[in-house]
C-alpha cells in the first residue's frame, strides 16, 4: 500500500503514514462492525439453546438490535459517582477498549495480509493482552465502591493465574514452529500431520495444549463459566457496577473484541489460520481470509455454547484449575515437546 501512495507522488514518509492509517481502519472498522453482529449472534445462540426467540424485532430477523442498543446507551446520561476519581473512572473503559483493538495489529488474515508483520508477534499479543487488566483494576479502584473493588481484585488474580499457563502453552507452539512470527507459525502448520492436515491441533502432543488454551482463553476473557468478576449474586455487576452510558458500552465492546481475539488466536496458533483444514489444492481456491473467518465463527460458537450450558465455577475451583492443573500440565508438556524435538533432530 505504501508503494501505491508513493506512485501518486507522495514522499515515503507521507505514503507510509497514510498506508498505516488505512491499514488500521481496514482492521478496526470491520472489527467494530463484527463485534456488533457477534453480540447479536451470541444472544441468538443463547436463545436457541433455551428454546427462546432472541432479538427479532429491530430490523430483519432482529439484525439491527445491536445498533439500537448502541444508540440507546449513546443517548443515556453518563453518571459519575460523587466519591469516584473522575479522571481514572473515565479513562479505565477507554484503556480496556483500546487494548482490545491493538492486539489485532499482528493477526495474519492471509499470507502477508497483516498490519504489522513483526518477528515477535506472539510476544506482542501477550504484552498487549496483559495490559487489559489495568482497565479493570483502575475501574474497580476509581469507583470508590467495595463491590467493584472486590471484582477488580478477582479479575487481576484470575487473569494473572491463567496468563502463566497460557505462556507455557505458547512456548510449546513456538518450539515446534521455531518462530514468534504469527504469519510463519501459520505456514509451519501446512501439511503438519502426514502431509495432509493443516494445523498443530492434529498433533498428539499439541492437541492437549489446544484444549488448555481454549479453556484458558475463556478464563482470560472472563467468559462463563469463569465470569466470577461479574458474579451478580455476589458483586452486583462486578467492576462495571458504577458505569453507565458509553462508559459501560466500551467495556461491553472490549469484552467481545477480546473474545474474538481469543477465537482468532485459537484459529491461528492451532488450526492453521488462513490455511484450509486439509492440504488439498482444490481447497486453496477459497480465499485465506474466508477460512480464518469460518474458524473464528466456529470458536465463537463454542464460547457461546459453553456460556449457555455450563454453570459458573466457584472462585476456589477457578484458581485451583489454573494453578494446580493447567500450570503443572503445561510445564510438563514444555519438557515433553522440547525433549521430543531434540531427540528427533528438529533443532539441528
Amino acid at each position: 500500500m505504501t508503494e501505491f501512495f508513493m506512485g501518486l507522488g507522495l514522499s515515503y514518509g507521507w505514503a507510509w503514514g497514510i498506508s498505516t492509517v488505512c491499514g488500521i481502519l481496514l482492521i478496526a472498522l470491520p472489527l467494530m462492525l463484527g463485534v456488533a453482529m457477534i453480540i447479536y449472534a451470541d444472544r441468538k445462540i443463547w436463545a436457541a439453546m433455551a428454546l427462546r426467540r432472541g432479538p427479532n424485532v429491530v430490523g430483519p430477523i432482529g439484525l439491527l438490535q445491536s445498533f439500537a442498543d448502541g444508540l440507546k446507551v449513546f443517548l443515556q446520561e453518563t453518571i459519575i459517582p460523587a466519591a469516584a476519581n473522575k479522571g481514572l473512572f473515565l479513562i479505565a473503559p477507554i484503556i480496556t477498549f483500546t487494548v482490545a483493538l491493538m492486539a489485532w495489529a499482528v493477526i495474519p488474515f492471509n499470507s502477508g495480509a497483516i498490519l504489522a508483520n513483526i518477528n515477535v508477534g506472539l510476544l506482542y499479543v501477550l504484552a498487549i493482552s496483559s495490559l487489559g487488566v489495568y482497565g479493570v483494576v483502575i475501574a474497580g479502584w476509581s469507583s470508590n465502591s467495595k463491590y467493584p473493588f472486590f471484582s477488580a481484585m478477582r479479575a487481576s488474580a484470575q487473569m494473572i493465574s491463567y496468563e502463566v499457563s497460557i505462556g507455557f502453552i505458547l512456548i510449546c507452539v513456538v518450539l515446534w514452529a521455531g518462530t514468534f512470527n504469527l504469519n510463519d507459525i501459520v505456514k509451519a502448520q501446512q501439511g503438519h500431520v502426514l502431509g495432509l492436515f493443516n494445523g498443530f491441533v492434529f498433533n498428539p502432543l499439541l492437541f492437549p495444549m489446544w484444549v488448555m488454551f481454549l479453556i484458558s482463553g475463556m478464563a482470560e476473557t472472563a467468559r462463563a463459566p469463569f465470569d466470577l468478576t461479574e458474579a451478580e449474586s455476589e458483586l452486583v455487576a462486578g467492576y462495571q457496577t458504577e458505569y453507565s452510558s458509553m462508559s459501560f458500552a466500551l467495556y461491553w465492546l472490549g469484552e467481545y473484541a477480546n473474545v474474538l481475539l481469543m477465537c482468532a488466536l485459537n484459529a491461528t496458533l492451532f488450526f492453521g489460520g488462513w490455511l484450509p483444514p486439509l492440504d488439498l489444492p482444490i481447497l486453496y481456491i477459497v480465499p485465506g481470509f474466508v477460512w480464518l473467518l469460518l474458524k473464528i465463527l466456529f470458536f465463537f460458537f463454542i464460547f457461546s455454547w459453553v456460556k449457555a450450558t455450563v454453570p459458573r465455577y466457584r472462585y476456589d475451583q477457578l484458581m485451583r484449575l489454573g494453578w494446580k492443573v493447567f500450570l503443572p500440565v503445561s510445564l510438563l508438556f514444555v519438557f515433553l515437546i522440547s525433549g521430543y524435538l531434540m531427540a528427533t533432530g528438529h533443532f539441528a
